[in-house]
């Protein structure tokens, strides 16, 4: 009998003190800096939460995920998401698991494999590739790139072999998948997410 066992799923020293009780932390903080740290902390409260949150992503079409069963290596294996949201396992057959998180496929996963197949199974799932994120209008290289976390508009252009020398710089946008189909504007250091499209129009002049 197989046995495994349950599933699991990313200078002041120097200061007289005088000055540190006048001044205290105000002393330490210029008004640039103080307004630094307050602009930093209104980007991270204005972040998408599925930007800093890997076990909050759903998984769609395209990405491809690692399945590890332990002490299992034949269940060990790497699956893509089809066109009708599926994936194809052993001994499972086929799993619908578009609109899931890993810890839903985990979870998943581990039911169905007690149910007649293994004690106690020991899952872990990951994303091992993103599905990609597509390009087009005034770049040089048009088309579809991989996604990887943290990836900017900036750099996506970059991927895509930079601007065309028509390209507008303040007429970027984007639709995202599973989104509104109205496009959205971008700036360059906005967030890339995997599945969506940006188009980049072209000056008048």
């Amino acid at each position: 009998m197989r046995k495994t066992i349950r599933a699991t799923c990313s200078g002041s020293a120097s200061r007289p003190p005088s000055d540190i009780h006048r001044g205290g932390l105000r002393g330490w903080l210029t008004p640039q800096v103080r307004l630094s740290y307050l602009f930093a902390l209104i980007l991270l409260a204005l972040s998408p939460s599925w930007a800093g949150d890997a076990s909050a992503y759903r998984l769609a079409t395209g990405d491809t995920i690692h399945i590890h069963v332990f002490g299992e290596k034949d269940l060990s294996v790497d699956a893509t998401v089809n066109e009708r949201g599926v994936i194809s396992y052993p001994l499972l057959g086929e799993l619908k698991v578009a609109g899931m998180t890993v810890q839903e496929v985990e979870d998943l996963i581990t039911r169905r494999l007690k149910d007649g197949y293994l004690v106690n199974p020991r899952v872990n799932v990951t994303v091992k590739e993103y599905r990609p994120f597509f390009i087009t209008g005034a770049v040089n290289s048009p088309g579809s790139y991989p996604y990887r976390p943290g990836l900017t508009l900036r750099q996506a252009v970059t991927l895509a072999g930079g601007f065309t020398e028509r390209a507008s710089k303040g007429r970027i946008y984007v639709i995202h998948e599973g989104g509104p189909d109205k496009p959205e504007r971008m700036h360059l250091n906005d967030p890339v997410r995997p599945g969506d499209t940006i188009t980049v129009k072209e000056s008048f002049f």
